[in-house]
């Protein structure tokens, strides 16, 4: 870690711009901490054969510190308080909207990373995704996407087109649910981040944005039609209140005809997640049942006439104000050259890359995180294209060219922040839940959020 002696006082204040200018350490000194949100065992153990290799070529030390996301904030909080903070961060665009504001972060050398690497090699929703106040605060690794997954067969029984919009999945959840089947499994749980991601998800294709140049617009009728519509799909999920797993474990068990899940999900439908295995009634003779019968619609339009929306979330490196900027720099560098591929392979299936190739154009990422195995099943090593076909592959590939945020590239990114860090939209949708005016609704989560703009100052 580095030490920010010179820099106390403003690291304490944290909204007095940035806290230490990144030219103290321009040279480096041979060694980085780095925070990784990938905690799990195997996963910190994919990661360290790329760390090794790394270190090998520059000699560059690293130090690994698995760190949950919801602990990161305030541990580079207190670490900027007391003098101390890593050199790199993986984290998700919430946490740069909030480090930025609050000048934890370093944003100038993200710039100097990708303009090194090259803009055009990334996807611009990506780099959007964590500009902050018009300047670039991390570096865009990969990410995932919203997926509806749903059961082939029993649309087929009823009749049903595969859907192509929100529209279409409300139709279709009602005309499936049944005594024994949710029509489909999607957050119910008020104040839950689940449904607050779903919420965005499914709001999203409909036009609707939590705030336009500063004024607060999820009272829009465009909000309200999303809103509308999430009512009747939460209806068609059952009576009982459904997070995140229980909605996996609904399809898994097919107790539910489709799910709301992150790209993450292929592994497990696919029966390749050893923690959370597949429990349907045919999957004890056939394992691959589900992904047998089970299809993706991976982009989403509210009625079949807007501009196709894709729900994301990215992972991305940032440096902290103070860090070791060279060898962080380096590090990264690093990690979206040699080591990219080998490193994206610590979660194939939410880690699609969103850095395609080393040049404009070109697709030699993606092409080699295509042939990746996935899952966590070490006795099965097949790649989602062996499992689904190249189609999704494709599919998934284009979706991470799209992902979006509300807020996210523009000056509501900070408030876009905070509404989904506490879950603001989810709590106030439990009146949604109970069968309130989906107008009222929108209207109590527009006060909901103008408090909190208020409390941004």
């Amino acid at each position: 870690m580095r030490t920010m002696t010179t820099c106390m006082a403003a690291a304490v204040l944290l909204l007095a711009g940035s806290a230490c200018s990144p030219e103290e350490s321009e040279e480096g000194d041979g060694s980085i901490t780095f925070w990784t949100p990938y905690t799990t065992p195997e996963r910190i153990a994919a990661q360290q054969p790329v760390i090794d290799a790394f270190t090998e070529e520059t000699g560059i030390d690293v130090e690994m510190v698995p760190l949950e996301p919801d602990q990161m904030g305030q541990t580079l909080v207190t670490g900027a308080a007391s003098g101390e903070v890593p050199d790199v961060i993986a984290h998700n665009p919430s946490s740069t909207a909030a480090w930025a504001a609050q000048g934890l972060l370093d944003d100038e050398a993200p710039q100097e990373v990708v303009d090194e690497l090259g803009a055009d090699t990334f996807s611009q929703a990506a780099l959007d995704m964590v500009t902050v106040g018009g300047a670039l605060n991390a570096v865009p690794s990969d990410g995932w996407g919203h997926m509806i997954a749903f059961r082939t067969d029993l649309f087929a029984d009823a009749g049903l087109e595969p859907p192509e919009s929100v529209a279409d999945l409300v139709a279709a959840a009602e005309a499936l649910q049944s005594d024994g089947l949710a029509g489909i499994a999607i957050g119910t749980t008020p104040g839950d981040v689940y449904t607050q991601e779903g919420i965005e998800s499914m709001l999203l294709p409909f036009g609707c944005r939590l705030a336009e140049d500063g004024e607060v617009a999820i009272d829009s009728p465009e909000c309200v039609e999303g809103l509308a519509n999430y009512q009747r799909l939460a209806a068609a999920a059952g009576p009982a209140q459904m997070d995140v797993e229980a909605a996996r474990a609904a399809y898994l068990s097919g107790s539910a005809a489709m799910v709301l899940f992150s790209s993450h999900f292929v592994d497990e439908a696919a029966g390749l997640d050893v923690d959370n295995p597949v429990t349907c009634a045919e999957c004890a003779e056939d394992p691959r049942f589900l992904a047998e019968h089970t299809a993706y619609l991976t982009t989403f339009t509210g009625n079949g006439s807007e501009t196709p929306a894709v729900y994301g979330q990215t992972t991305n490196y940032g440096i902290p104000a103070g860090a070791n900027t060279a060898d962080a720099k380096a590090f990264i560098e690093y990690m979206l050259t040699d080591g990219y591929v080998e490193n994206l392979a610590s979660a194939t299936e939410g880690r699609i890359p969103v850095r395609p190739g080393p040049e404009a154009g070109s697709t030699e990422y993606l092409d080699a995180w295509a042939e990746l195995p996935f899952g966590n099943d070490q006795t099965q090593e097949v790649s989602i294209a062996q499992v689904y076909g190249p189609e999704l592959v494709d599919r998934m590939a284009a979706g991470a060219e799209e992902f979006t945020r509300w807020g996210w590239g523009t000056d509501d990114a900070e408030l876009a922040g905070i509404v989904f860090s506490q879950t603001i939209l989810a709590t106030e949708a439990e009146a949604l839940f109970e069968g309130g005016d989906p107008a009222e609704v929108a209207a109590a989560m527009a006060a909901a959020v103008e408090a909190a703009q208020q409390d941004l100052g």
